[in-house]
């Protein structure tokens, strides 16, 4: 698959690498130009993950929530740093504790997705594959835009695939 097919991981600049599932920064320039204009914490705590720098996003999250604590996306890109720090079992629970308050809202598809990633990290494919399936169901009856639901489509593919060797 090439660059051009990889979904968009949602920030200017920044794509889901398919094999890994995982953000990255794909156009420095375009990311740089997004992130100066942007004064969203998410926004950079994202774009640090994406480049790898897991000890710096979260510095900058733990900063961010001081703020505004409340926030579930700063509460998911939380749970995304463990995932990057492979704390599985600890984002897992995190991501769990934040269903109850998206339940039926259109965040709850990108929650189902970030436990997918939680699973296919940690090599639990066929439960990834689940969390995914679910994420583009609700993505579909939401009628979320294509890029969404490609990229739970993508994860979706890679999931079963690498269950199926297993």
């Amino acid at each position: 698959m090439s660059l051009k097919d990889w979904p968009s991981a949602g920030f200017p600049g920044t794509a889901v690498n398919p094999e890994t599932l995982l953000p990255e920064v794909v156009d420095e320039e375009a990311c740089n130009a997004a992130l100066a204009e942007s004064s969203d914490a998410g926004d950079r705590i994202f774009v640090l993950l994406a480049r790898g720098l897991t000890a710096e996003a979260a510095e900058a999250a733990a900063q961010a929530r001081l703020v505004d604590p409340e926030s579930i996306r700063l509460q998911v890109l939380d749970a995304e740093v463990l995932r990057a720090s492979r704390h599985f079992d600890r984002a897992e629970l995190a991501l769990k504790s934040i269903l109850p308050a998206v339940a039926g809202k259109p965040m709850e598809a990108w929650l189902f997705q970030q436990l997918g990633k939680v699973h296919f990290s940690n090599g639990q494919f066929e439960a990834a594959a689940k969390y995914f399936a679910t994420s583009l169901e609700l993505r579909v009856v939401a009628g979320s835009d294509a890029a969404a639901i490609y990229s739970a489509t993508v994860s979706l593919k890679r999931a079963l695939d690498l269950a199926e060797r297993q």
